[in-house]
């Protein structure tokens, strides 16, 4: 081998170790935990969550942004002028609307309207995560049915447009239910995504980053120390697959996990949170975790919620914030 490739390959893998233990470093101090909130007036508590330290530091924050926002223009403009005040960046998940017990597809013209609608807000950084609909691999969130040939159309269609309309959209995947069966109403996800490179082997190099759901199955109350594919380490099964069936490694946004609250669960929170930001949000691939979810309560989500019914931390806050602030301080 030549000097000149020697020096290349040194320098290639010394910038992979640098980066790392950047990252490392980040998870170990919390910073690369964020939250999903699903209303933008939620975007205040949610820094109080994270926001810990003086550190100049910014934040993730994951939302959903469905068709009928559209007729919200000034909310969200307040929302996107909040989040550079905040310095918090968002994961803005597109959405259709909910009728007949499912969500429906969007058509192409209201796809359309959504990109340039978010194009035109004031986002705080020049990187526009994007993410393309959610867990398609469950019927009632595409339309009813399950149909990944479709799905992989409408992935090309978003990622063409918005990176068109601006070449800072960072597009990303609907995540997968890895815990998902195979049945009539879901499919498991690795069929689901086999399905998506049969329909169009190419599909996966319209992405930027990928996006997971690994959650701490089975019943969301799993050990942090796990590695099934339904465990928190279920992003690592995906980008070993994405590996081999494009040469790639993604940057990974984990934009939903979390434990349940029960008796089994919540006295171990705090340790569960700071195993899972040593030992596995620490990947180098990992830019951003933010489990679900900031208010889920009234509702089915009120076992992982971080705020109860009347705005106050539940164990679950609690955990989060304790596991943060230690991680920090040893840091």
């Amino acid at each position: 081998m030549k000097i000149h490739q020697k020096l290349i390959l040194v320098f290639l893998w010394l910038t992979c170790l640098f980066g790392c233990f950047h990252q490392q470093a980040l998870a170990q101090q919390g910073q690369v935990l964020g939250i999903h909130i699903l209303q933008p007036y939620e975007l205040e508590q949610a820094d109080q969550l994270l926001s810990l330290t003086d550190d100049d530091k910014w934040i993730y924050v994951t939302i959903p942004f469905t068709v009928t926002d559209l007729e919200r223009p000034d909310f969200w403009r307040d929302f996107f002028t909040q989040t550079k005040e905040r310095k918090v960046i968002p994961i803005i998940r597109l959405a259709g609307y909910f009728e007949n017990g499912a969500w429906q597809v969007p058509n192409r013209k209201q796809l359309v309207d959504q990109i340039e609608f978010l194009s035109a807000l004031p986002w705080p950084t020049e990187q526009r995560y994007l993410i393309v609909f959610n867990e398609v691999n469950h019927a009632a969130e595409w339309g009813g049915q399950l149909d990944p040939a479709g799905y992989v159309e409408v992935l090309k269609f978003v990622s063409n447009w918005a990176h068109t309309e601006n070449n800072g959209f960072k597009i990303l995947p609907a995540a997968m239910d890895l815990a998902a069966p195979n049945g009539g109403q879901t499919m498991e996800a690795f069929t689901y995504l086999q399905q998506m490179h049969q329909a169009d082997p190419e599909i996966f190099s319209y992405l930027d980053v990928w996006n997971s759901h690994s959650y701490p199955n089975p019943g969301f109350s799993g050990s942090p120390q796990a590695t099934a594919k339904n465990s928190l380490r279920g992003f690592e099964h995906e980008l070993a697959w994405l590996k081999q069936k494009t040469g790639q490694y993604y940057p990974v946004m984990i934009t939903e996990t979390g434990w349940v609250m029960s008796r089994a669960t919540t006295p171990w929170l705090e340790s569960y949170y700071t195993y899972a930001l040593q030992h596995i949000w620490s990947h180098p691939q990992v830019i951003a975790v933010t489990p679900f979810t900031l208010q889920g309560d009234p509702g089915p989500f009120a076992g992982f919620s971080f705020l109860d019914r009347n705005g106050q931390p539940t164990a679950q806050y609690r955990a989060a914030q304790a596991a943060v602030k230690k991680l920090h301080q040893d840091s």
